[in-house]
């Protein structure tokens, strides 16, 4: 646990007790503060009070009392409308934080000849994964690396600054919200696409979080910026007319590609270079058919890392790749650690197979992307195959899958499920398609058509949609997936 100081003998109140609110708690506690807690659910009370914490109603509480508010990120804060807490605490001149923020003043705190590095991750697809690869290839390389945040282990939840070399941290748009002095050594943004608007109070709102990670960015720290929407060149020239350092990310190259110079020569052919390189310091990093190069120097054929599959995933490896490099890890365990990154659940992880024991029929195989919980987060996983059987639906999102019209010729065809499946199936129009319903159906059939269909088939779960209709989120959804691939006879495989 990181204990968090600077509120000694003062009264916080926190609202939330879900992961990252009763993991506040704790850490606040710990720094010597006087937290009070509540929530709107009983059970969380319960928990709280069974810790030994003090439960107050914070709709009655005197908060002139608050030396601040720590607002669960689920709770709003600007948009629809701010919560009543937060109400509460701007009358009273309350400031209002999260967790994130509380994790960013413990390490101010903490002496620099021992201070962690940070690399923190955000953006609207593909964090998680270039979280949990940037952890893996760090953890390679024989760093101590702590990983959590909007992925796994609250942040506050994560070993003590003295225990760790680097942190390794995916923050969410509505953590941003709630910081004012977190400032990462490495902070990334893979990309940006319309999500959680209603949150943000549109587009404009929703970047503003996102940009909220490079705040406090100063010329010794890099930000690491994916280019390949519009949204990305705008904060690169933000950070730019700032005078911060700067690389980009991209797996669009236009034009012609100019050819690579290989590492063994780059001494001989650019020795200016070699002190940049060597040091980690690129400008661009370009990840282009899965050619991994830095500013003109091949690294590696980006097809040898098994897990990670198509366009998406060579993002996420240029960004792991990038930020490796500039925390001190060198170009060959870097390399290594992509190549042996085991795949993270639910983002284009096989979970099973079904394979004709007479190799007349071809192999089924199962690929859960159930945190494709939008259209986009789907193109990248439908990109990535020539032909699939798709399993979509759920509780869609502003636009459901007109943007995917470009990509239906992949589609041998869709099965939908949930609240989504008749909207979705008028856009697919003239698209293959039956509506399943449920999950265990739409394996079943997909599973069926796919035997019918002879040779090798995969049958993808990329529901471009949330889970909340019929799920909790979207791991339930990817295991109910993986329960209804494993009961129609697949061998379930770890990873792939």
């Amino acid at each position: 646990m990181i204990a968090v100081p600077g509120f000694e003998n003062r009264r916080v109140a926190v609202f939330g007790l879900g992961r990252s609110g009763i993991t506040a708690a704790r850490a606040l506690h710990a720094g010597g503060a006087i937290p009070i807690l509540w929530d709107d659910g009983v059970s969380g009370r319960m928990q709280a009070e069974a810790e030994g914490f003090t439960v107050e109603d914070l709709t009655t509480a005197d908060w002139s009392r608050f030396a601040a508010l720590i607002l669960s990120p689920g709770a709003p804060l600007t948009h629809p409308k701010p919560h009543w807490t937060v109400e509460k605490a701007k009358a009273a001149w309350v400031p209002v934080m999260g967790d994130i923020e509380l994790f960013a003043r413990a390490l101010a705190t903490t002496p620099d000849a021992v201070r962690p590095k940070v690399v923190a991750i955000t953006g609207t697809n593909g964090k998680s994964t270039t979280t949990a690869l940037t952890g893996w290839v760090l953890k390679q390389a024989g760093l101590k690396v702590a990983v959590g945040g909007n992925i796994g282990i609250g942040v506050l939840a994560l070993p003590a600054p003295a225990e760790v070399e680097v942190y390794v941290i995916e923050v969410s748009s509505y953590q941003l919200d709630l910081t004012t002095s977190f400032s990462p050594d490495v902070a990334i943004l893979t990309n940006v696409t319309p999500d959680h608007l209603d949150r943000h109070g549109g587009m404009e709102g929703y970047v503003g979080a996102k940009r909220r990670l490079f705040q406090t960015q100063t010329p010794d720290k890099l930000a690491l910026v994916g280019v390949d929407d519009d949204w990305g060149w705008e904060v690169v020239g933000d950070l730019n007319s700032r005078r911060l350092r700067v690389s980009t990310i991209t797996t669009r190259t236009p034009g012609e590609r100019r050819e690579s110079v290989a590492i063994g020569d780059l001494a001989a052919e650019r020795p200016d270079q070699v002190p940049a390189f060597d040091e980690g310091r690129f400008i661009i990093v370009d990840a282009t058919d899965g050619h991994l190069t830095v500013d003109g120097v091949f690294v590696t054929e980006l097809a040898a890392a098994r897990s990670l599959p198509g366009r998406h995933n060579a993002q996420n490896a240029a960004f792991a790749y990038a930020a490796a490099r500039a925390v001190g890890v060198s170009n060959d365990a870097a390399v290594a650690g992509l190549m042996s990154f085991p795949g993270l659940a639910h983002r284009m992880e096989t979970v099973g197979q079904i394979s004709d024991q007479t190799g007349q029929s071809g192999t089924i195989k199962f690929v859960n992307d159930s945190k494709a919980t939008n259209a986009d987060a789907a193109r990248q996983a439908l990109t990535s195959y020539p032909a699939v059987f798709w399993i979509a639906g759920g509780k869609a999102k502003d636009g459901g899958i007109d943007d995917l019209s470009d990509l239906f010729g992949v589609i041998t065809k869709a099965y939908l499920i949930g609240e989504a499946a008749d909207a979705f199936a008028k856009t697919l129009g003239d698209v293959p398609h039956v509506i399943s319903k449920t999950l265990d159906v739409a394996v079943a059939q997909a599973a069926e058509d796919a035997k019918a269909a002879g040779g090798d088939q995969i049958v993808l779960l990329s529901p471009a949609c949330a889970s909340f209709d019929q799920y909790p989120d979207f791991e339930a959804r990817g295991e109910a997936f993986r329960a209804a691939a494993l009961n129609l006879g697949a061998t379930p495989l770890v990873h792939g």
